[in-house]
């Protein structure tokens, strides 16, 4: 039943078409207008195919002909032809690979010679191209050149700049070196460049100086000391204990040569002071505790003179030794916040190697770093508050030795005068 539909159907189809054939016919018989147009529309697209299959022929017999040729040529070159081609087509393309990734002297597609990779058949033209190529790449490794080329900054801003570029080694600004960028092969600055090259790079760029330093590992050694931080950047490794103790180095600093300022203005009054006894000033101790005596009741016994005049050098003493217990405690406190960085430091570093492993030394960099900075930074602020200390310790010293001194003679004098009178009382 299925097969018997499938026939109707089918032969319903037909006679549809052969219906409106029919139709579409009688149209045309009824319109000879629209026949002739229809006939000379059917002409036209006949003449079309023909003009293209004969195009097609004559491109075959073309292609043909240029297969044959090749063929021949092929033919003709021989085995040893063949070899040359796939020989400098390797050399050229080990060129391309070696030079066009971070060599200054490929910043230009053109100075590279040619990949020959698709040739066929060795032209003389070719062959001479990368000989060329080649011999231009040479010359220019000894060729100090000025040239015009884009160059993108630190903001990743590209502009044209002109630029030196010292053969194969060295390629900068008028202020800055530069570098082949990973990207896109093009010029960019360096992130860094080092203190004495930078100023060797005007001079050399305005033809005053012929001095210039040249990188002969073609990048480390700059890479290097570009990585090489200054001394802001060493200081800001340290993290907060290192500015804790910087902070206090600089207080300690600055109260013991503030106090060791006041201990020198004060020595001076006082060698003025012990030359002109007979004007007692006030403005120093000695001064002040000699003034002190002069009021005491001489009455008294030598022992309670002494007494008193002990006490009044006494008084003088705690100006004299002041700020000495803070500069010492700083520098007592100085390596032990140092020890501290390194200990967190220590503890960031063991934090990364539990969490990254030892694989990447950059992970670890940032804790070895603080634990080394801190313990630097605490024995350098230490040293000079130790030796702050010590000087400050020193001439207090030496002016409580004068002071007690001159006030030991002056009470000698005193009992030496009046011996006699008391012995007759």
């Amino acid at each position: 039943m299925a097969q018997t539909d499938s026939t109707t159907s089918l032969r319903e189809a037909r006679e549809a078409a052969e219906t409106r054939d029919q139709q579409r016919l009688m149209g045309f018989i009824d319109d000879q207008q629209a026949l002739a147009s229809a006939l000379e529309q059917a002409r036209a697209e006949n003449e079309d195919a023909q003009q293209q299959y004969e195009a097609l022929q004559t491109q075959q017999a073309e292609q043909a002909q240029q297969a044959s040729e090749l063929t021949e040529r092929q033919s003709e070159q021989g085995e040893a032809m063949s070899g040359l081609l796939a020989s400098l087509a390797q050399h050229s393309a080990d060129v391309r690979n070696e030079l066009g990734g971070d060599s200054l002297l490929a910043i230009s597609e053109e100075a590279l010679p040619p990949r020959l990779d698709n040739v066929e058949v060795l032209e003389r033209h070719q062959l001479e191209n990368v000989v060329d190529r080649l011999a231009a790449l040479t010359a220019s490794t000894g060729r100090a050149e000025r040239l015009e080329l884009a160059v993108a900054d630190a903001n990743g801003d590209i502009a044209p700049q002109t630029v030196v570029r010292l053969g194969d080694f060295a390629i900068f600004s008028e202020s800055e070196l530069l570098q082949r960028s990973e990207g896109d092969g093009g010029l960019a600055v360096l992130p860094r460049t080092p203190r004495q090259i930078g100023a060797l790079l005007p001079a050399y760029f305005q033809d005053e100086s012929r001095v210039f330093a040249v990188d002969p590992t073609q990048g480390s050694v700059l890479q290097a000391l570009a990585q090489q931080p200054s001394l802001w950047e060493r200081f800001q490794q340290g993290g907060y204990v290192g500015y804790v103790v910087v902070v206090l180095g600089i207080i300690g600093l600055v109260v013991g040569l503030g106090q060791y300022a006041y201990l020198v203005l004060v020595s001076i009054r006082v060698h003025r002071q012990r030359q002109s006894l007979s004007q007692l000033q006030t403005n120093n101790p000695l001064g002040r505790v000699l003034l002190r005596f002069e009021g005491m009741d001489k009455h008294q016994t030598s022992e309670a003179l002494e007494a008193r005049l002990d006490e009044a050098v006494l008084a003088e003493l705690p100006k004299l030794e002041r700020s000495q217990p803070m500069v010492k405690l700083l520098a007592a406190i100085a390596p032990l916040l140092g020890l501290l960085g390194t200990v967190t430091g220590m503890i960031v570093t063991f934090q990364a190697i539990t969490v990254f492993g030892t694989g990447d030394p950059q992970l670890m960099a940032g804790g070895i770093s603080q634990a080394l900075v801190t313990t630097v930074l605490g024995l350098i602020t230490a040293v000079p508050l130790l030796f702050v200390q010590t000087a400050l310790a020193g001439r207090s010293r030496y002016l409580t030795h004068v002071i007690e001194g001159q006030a030991s003679a002056t009470l000698a004098d005193h009992l030496e005068t009046h011996a006699p009178a008391h012995t007759v009382t």
